[in-house]
């Protein structure tokens, strides 16, 4: 593998996540207006994804599909951390940055397992793997005129 492959896939990856921790930014949206966990958004959230990632990010094929799938988990993982931080800023009368400081990673990670529940894991299960499947199918060619 040379650089310029090996660079490709780097960016690609940083790309992915990014995109992963933009969604997770938007699914926070009606997360905190209908104030509860929306679990079942990681379909639509995961479709999204993979149609971002098929073309924008890497054709269609097994390496779409994986950084799909680690979009998909990436924005799960950062609703459920806002989320956490959202409930505690409430609470404590702090503002979002201050308790996302403040709390710190390992406090979220733990707030968001608590106010998670199995049937959640299952929906962001089917939003990664419709991430994936939407990333690496290969697109219809158009019919010419």
């Amino acid at each position: 593998m040379n650089a310029r492959v090996a660079f490709s896939w780097l960016f690609a990856a940083i790309s992915a996540v990014m995109l992963g921790l933009a969604a997770g930014a938007v699914w926070m949206v009606p997360t905190l207006y209908m104030q509860r966990p929306l679990p079942w958004l990681a379909v639509v959230v995961g479709w999204l994804l993979g149609k971002a990632i098929r073309h924008w990010v890497r054709p269609p094929g097994p390496g779409a599909a994986v950084l799909a799938a680690l979009a998909a988990l990436t924005a799960a993982l950062y609703v459920n951390l806002l989320t956490a931080a959202a409930r505690i800023a409430g609470l404590m009368g702090l503002g979002l940055v201050d308790t996302l400081r403040t709390a710190g990673f390992g406090l979220l990670l733990q707030l968001a397992e608590l106010g998670s529940g199995p049937a959640d894991d299952v929906w962001y299960a089917i939003g990664m793997g419709l991430a994936a499947f939407t990333a690496g199918r290969a697109m219809k060619a158009k019919a010419s005129r």
